[in-house]
């Protein structure tokens, strides 16, 4: 973008409280970049941070979050749970003139603005997806865990023009998941594609149905790469051969740049 870098600086107090200092500055536009991967110790801080910026100056603050936490739970699921995106939509709005994220977890709401009351977008990874996938593999099969993966999958199959499938996914806890598929095209490779992966359950469930199916080389390909200890394990013990991600947290699986996502995305609502 061209745009000149400003490290902010953090300063944390005896008891534990944090204080960010911004140098005063002539930009009337600030962007605050921060993945907020492990989010509690990061989002005050965040939020500081865009009160700084604006008190030494700027006029707009916009807070660019390649991996936005907490947008999973987008409903009461059981009585008495928090509508945990709805309490960080609004704590973001108070001070983030907008906000730009890649692949926000949205299922039951259509706009990262629904849940975010500011000028909220959610950048689609499917391009960049799409476009590493035919350059490696123009014969491969896109495989999607579940229903609700279908119009991303779709989406990224046909851009890359591979053929592409979507399983049912029945999971019976956080670590606990079976992914069936009624059909599989012949395909000596297959990626199978998720926006999230925490505790491998769901990638390992898809390749071992995949495997089972006769697929021989089953890739894992995920936009945000949370991975939770023991996950990788899990992965590669159900025949995965290779895990690719997104570089929007930090992670040796990352191989899929998505600053030039972002970056003309800015550009264009700037």
């Amino acid at each position: 973008m061209g745009a000149r870098l400003r490290p902010l600086k953090q300063h944390r107090f005896p008891d534990g409280e944090a204080l960010v200092r911004a140098e005063p500055h002539p930009e009337r536009n600030a962007l605050v970049v921060r993945t907020l991967d492990h989010p509690d110790p990061k989002l005050f801080e965040t939020m500081l941070a865009a009160d700084a910026l604006r008190r030494g100056g700027a006029r707009r603050v916009t807070l660019v979050a390649p991996y936005l936490p907490y947008m999973r739970q987008d409903t009461v699921f059981e009585p008495g749970e928090p509508v945990s995106q709805r309490v960080l939509g609004a704590m973001l709005a108070l001070v983030f003139d907008r906000v730009v994220t890649v692949e926000a977890h949205l299922h039951r709401v259509r706009t990262l603005r629904e849940a975010i009351p500011c000028r909220a977008i959610s950048l689609s990874a499917a391009p960049v997806l799409a476009r590493w996938m035919k350059s490696r593999a123009p014969d491969a099969l896109v495989v999607g865990p579940d229903h609700e993966s279908t119009p991303w999958v779709r989406k990224i199959g046909r851009a890359a023009g591979l053929k592409w499938i979507v399983g049912r996914k029945e999971r019976r806890g956080d670590r606990s998941v079976r992914v069936h598929f009624d059909d599989v095209p012949s395909a000596g490779r297959a990626f199978v594609i998720d926006d999230i992966a925490s505790s491998g359950a769901t990638l390992a469930a898809a390749a071992r149905a995949l495997r089972q199916r006769g697929v021989k080389e089953v890739d894992a390909i995920v936009v945000h790469a949370l991975f939770a200890p023991g996950s990788m394990a899990l992965i590669r013990r159900a025949g995965v051969r290779r895990v690719i991600s997104c570089d929007t947290i930090a992670n040796p699986t990352n191989a899929i740049g998505c600053a030039p996502l972002v970056a003309r995305a800015l550009e264009g609502i700037a």
